[in-house]
């Protein structure tokens, strides 16, 4: 059985949602990092980096919760989670997947710090242009890719929950509540927030 190890107020939720999303049977490894449970010998060997979240199944096992999130939804293509490696929209899922570890996290410590940073050594750009980029393409809507849900909206969605939603680090646009208000509507987001708050 899938395994995923987990902690509250954390990255984790992303994983969390997106295993209530996928439908599949899994178990939820509480790993308390307030107490350093994520730096153990035994946990170290699934996550390195000693961060939450991680995911078990069978012999695979990975960290980082956009690369949990692309592999379940490769792995069990019956989620219908990603588009198939042969459909043109893969691409862009692919970009949208990374998006938030890539951008949106960068993006928000720079807001949060103050840090001025060129836009031309800024992998990111500029917080303002990642928050720009990603509005235009959230207009179209209803999801990043359109009209079909995916695991690159989890990834996105969860990003913004927390930078906009929860800690209200980033402003407010009419199209980051609009895109909000359909993801927290979802049945599956919701069971993950329950989970999360204990």
């Amino acid at each position: 059985m899938i395994k995923l190890y987990w902690s509250p107020r954390s990255r984790s939720f992303t994983t969390l949602w997106l295993m209530e999303e996928s439908g599949l049977p899994y178990e939820r490894v509480l790993t308390d990092i307030s107490t350093g449970a994520q730096k153990t010998p035994d946990y170290l060997r699934i996550n390195p980096m000693g961060k939450v979240p991680a995911l078990i199944d069978g012999d695979a096992a990975l960290g980082e919760a956009a690369a949990i999130c692309a592999y379940i939804a490769d792995r069990y293509p019956e989620t219908k989670l990603a588009p198939a490696v042969t459909d043109p929209r893969r691409a862009r899922y692919l970009q949208w997947l990374f998006f938030s570890p890539g951008c949106i996290e960068p993006a928000i410590i720079q807001i949060f710090t103050k840090i001025e940073i060129p836009t031309s050594t800024a992998a990111w750009g500029s917080a303002t242009q990642v928050f720009d980029v990603l509005e235009a393409a959230l207009e179209k809507g209803p999801w990043i890719l359109g009209e079909e849900f995916s695991a690159a909206d989890v990834v996105i969605g969860a990003g913004l929950n927390f930078a906009v939603r929860l800690f209200k680090m980033v402003p407010s646009r009419p199209a980051f509540d609009a895109y909000l208000a359909r993801c927290t509507a979802r049945p599956a987001f919701q069971r993950a927030e329950k989970i999360a708050a204990g």
